[in-house]
């Protein structure tokens, strides 16, 4: 099971394994105050991506195919992940205000596509289609 949680909520037991999944620390935050078990940057949207969102540039839809697309060409910053989900709980930890419209839950989303994808029995899955025109 994969859960989206603000990094400023306490933590809880029933978290499981906890992923900062933010290129920022979240303000306010002490790192001796927050626990985790890891802090992932680079899963998180390129600085441009998420800058162009939190600037309003990008409505939600957008930034979510775009950030699919940077998902889609980096599986080795998610791939782990999947394994630690089906394992147990993943709580995904993130500071933007939006519960709704962020990039954990876009993460989440991916990860519990990637992990319907594996449980078919099919073939590696092809990102092409996904792929940034040229």
């Amino acid at each position: 099971m994969i859960l989206c949680k603000r990094a400023y909520e306490p933590a809880s037991p029933d978290d499981g394994y906890r992923v900062l999944v933010d290129r920022l620390w979240p303000r306010n935050c002490r790192k001796d105050r927050l626990p985790l078990d890891e802090w992932l940057k680079d899963l998180a949207p390129s600085s441009g991506l998420r800058r162009a969102f939190k600037s309003g540039e990008l409505d939600f839809a957008t930034f979510r195919n775009r950030y699919r697309q940077e998902l889609a060409a980096r599986p080795e910053h998610w791939w782990a992940l999947l394994e630690r989900a089906q394992k147990g709980r993943l709580t995904l930890v993130y500071s933007a205000h939006d519960e709704a419209h962020n990039n954990a839950r876009v993460l989440a989303e991916w990860l519990e596509d990637e992990l319907g994808r594996q449980g078919e029995g099919s073939s590696p899955v092809c990102y092409a289609h996904l792929s940034p025109p040229e």
